[in-house]
């Protein structure tokens, strides 16, 4: 791969993002560490890429913003070089409302992760994508749009969406050389889920590979999407659940 590369991963300083930024960071790639909380954490994911030998900085932006996503993308440039990358992978908080409780807002609030923030960031990035000929998109979707989980209408709707929209997206852009793709994960294994509980192994035991995938499986993933492998590859959608959920409907 091409090492001469920078990257922008939201929501990286921990969970699934901080294992896509170490993954992209082994790769080769210059890894932008977006975070919005916890300066403290991105700083450990960087430090964790710079001991492997990567390159990688943090950088702080509420990605539902326009004015803070064009300030973030304007840093990553002045520091890392020009983006070619964007792994869409910011979330916030995820409640299970019944639909009597659920409200318009909660989609909303949603779609302000899934939907907005991903064009608010693709719309700063494009036009050097665009002038290069290059760019390499991947969104970060779930398995929940297969499942349909109860409880979660407002959080499935907009995953739902954000596939919708990297179809779109995908037919849009490959003229200009530039993919997108999604990655679907299931209940991943990483600092969010305790996985020696007793419903946690069962769970995993109930999977056909009859374990719990790591975050790093979907740091993998993402790396293949951008990678030289992947570049007749557009607008895929790649379930990463080991077996539970196995393509679109199935």
């Amino acid at each position: 791969m091409n090492t001469n590369r920078t990257a922008i991963v939201t929501g990286a300083s921990r969970g699934l993002g901080a294992a896509i930024a170490m993954e992209l960071a082994a790769a080769g790639l210059k890894v932008a560490v977006n975070f919005f909380n916890s300066q403290e954490a991105a700083d450990r994911v960087c430090e964790q890429i710079r001991g492997a030998g990567g390159v990688a900085e943090a950088f702080r932006a509420d990605v539902r913003d326009e004015d803070q996503v064009a300030r973030l993308v304007e840093e990553v440039r002045s520091s890392l070089g020009e983006v070619d990358t964007i792994v869409l992978n910011a979330t916030g908080h995820q409640p299970m409302p019944s639909i009597e409780e659920q409200t318009w807002q909660s989609y909303l609030d949603q779609l302000e992760f899934f939907l907005k923030s991903p064009l608010l960031l693709l719309q700063q990035v494009l036009p050097a994508m665009k002038r290069n000929k290059f760019g390499r998109i991947v969104q970060i979707g779930s398995e929940v749009v297969e499942l349909g989980n109860p409880q979660f209408a407002n959080y499935v709707s907009a995953k739902g969406a954000q596939l919708g929209q990297t179809r779109s997206w995908a037919r849009e852009l490959a003229p200009h050389g530039i993919t997108v793709n999604m990655v679907a994960p299931g209940w991943m294994a990483d600092d969010k889920v305790d996985t020696s509980s007793a419903d946690s192994k069962q769970f995993g035991a109930s999977l056909p590979l009859r374990t719990h995938g790591s975050a790093d499986e979907i740091g993998n993933a993402c790396v293949f999407f951008i990678s030289d492998l992947a570049g007749y590859v557009t607008g895929a959608y790649l379930p990463v659940t080991g077996g539970r959920i196995t393509q679109m409907g199935a």
